[in-house]
């Protein structure tokens, strides 16, 4: 017989002789077995069932959904952070996620608030299906976009592109309703006047608070627009911020955003390391992003096959987890921008194409595995799912 691979680790007489002790002199804590676990299970839930209680329309493309417990208290989150929803939409099971905008420091509902994105299956479905009433399956909150008062300045300056304007949603509604000591410059880009987000509870909130400072950047202005016109550039972030130094600096929106606005914060002084960034997603034309393989053309599609499964047709412009939800292979997903590492795959023979910056692990490099939500077959694949 083999002997115990335990009994060999150091210290383990002593952690023995201690365990008898306690089951002869110890307490008898049998009448509370399960409790510690469903204490855990009530902070951090694998999945949340929750009712839309309110549907509130924000502009046009953007509509709110207030959503509230079916069952128990809803966990507590970070402002910034987020949900993601898992949903079936015609015979496809897929999630997605999005920011929570709603504040922190009230427990009885979660806001999310979607705006329609072209050919988007789940932002139409959303905005176009969803009604009162309706339930709704979610992930605990999660994500590391939020204010750390141990790390960050007492002045946060936040970058907004569209939707990325949810989480500082969050973050500005408990700093007013908590009274807390943060200064707020909120620069938010915008491609017309009439599709502002939250626009006119900003402006008030701007009115009645000092340190709240809401500057609107709107590129196809209507007339009479009196606010600052374009981009949100190096000269427009100077003529409001006085200094650098004494403030920390945050970014969420599309693509182009961080592709426009990076360089313009490090052109005023800030190191990138510095700017805290939101995960965006994958981008919308992998084709146009750097070092995509010029050979592989615009209707490319290669063969996955996945062990367990018959094998199935996958774009190359597509990532392989949507590949892989349409043909019915179930993929556990949470943030679908390469930073949770849920919806890992190995791929046993094959390439694929992954973004710059997408955050594998070593280890995982080391044995194959990609992230299949930022990861594009550009050979025949054989993955293990």
């Amino acid at each position: 017989m083999q002997p115990n691979i335990v009994e060999q680790l150091d210290g383990y007489s002593e952690i023995k002789k201690e365990i008898e002790l306690a089951r002869k002199y110890g307490s008898d804590f049998t009448a509370e077995k399960g409790a510690l676990t469903a204490y855990l299970n009530r902070l951090h839930p694998a999945y949340i069932t929750l009712r839309v209680s309110e549907i509130i329309t924000e502009t046009a493309s953007t509509k709110t959904f207030r959503m509230v417990p079916v069952d128990g208290v809803l966990p507590p989150f970070l402002a910034g952070q987020y949900i993601a929803l898992f949903l079936e939409i015609g015979g496809v099971r897929t999630s997605r996620p999005y920011s929570i905008s709603s504040q922190p420091n009230q427990t009885g509902f979660y806001d999310i608030t979607v705006r329609r994105v072209e050919n988007g299956l789940v932002s139409n479905y959303l905005l176009d299906e969803i009604k009162r009433g309706d339930t709704l399956i979610s992930s605990g909150p999660a994500g590391n976009f939020y204010f750390n008062p141990l790390i960050h300045k007492k002045t946060m300056v936040c970058i907004a592109g569209g939707s990325g304007i949810t989480p500082f949603m969050s973050m500005i509604r408990e700093i007013i309703e908590c009274q807390l000591d943060r200064n707020v410059y909120l620069f938010y880009g915008s491609a017309t006047t009439d599709d502002i987000i939250f626009d006119a509870e900003f402006k008030r909130i701007a009115e009645r608070f000092d340190n709240i400072h809401y500057i609107p950047v709107v590129e196809e202005p209507a007339g009479g627009y009196q606010g600052a016109c374009g981009f949100i550039t190096r000269d427009i972030m100077k003529e409001v911020l006085e200094g650098i130094d004494d403030k920390s600096f945050f970014i969420c929106g599309p693509r182009g955003l961080y592709d426009f606005c990076l360089p313009q914060v490090e052109e005023i002084g800030v190191p990138r390391r510095k700017i805290k960034q939101e995960m965006y997603g994958a981008p919308a034309n992998i084709r146009e992003y750097p070092g995509w393989p010029a050979e592989i053309g615009q209707d490319a599609v290669f063969t996955v096959k996945v062990k367990g499964h018959q094998s199935l047709k996958a774009r190359a412009d597509e990532p392989l987890l949507v590949a892989l939800e349409k043909n019915g292979v179930v993929v556990p997903s949470l943030c679908r921008s390469g930073e949770c590492s849920m919806c890992r795959v190995k791929v046993v023979s094959g390439k694929v194409f992954q973004p710059a910056g997408v955050l594998v692990r070593k280890s995982d490099r080391q044995f194959g595995y990609v992230h299949s939500c930022m990861s594009y077959p550009i050979e025949d694949l054989k993955i293990v799912a």
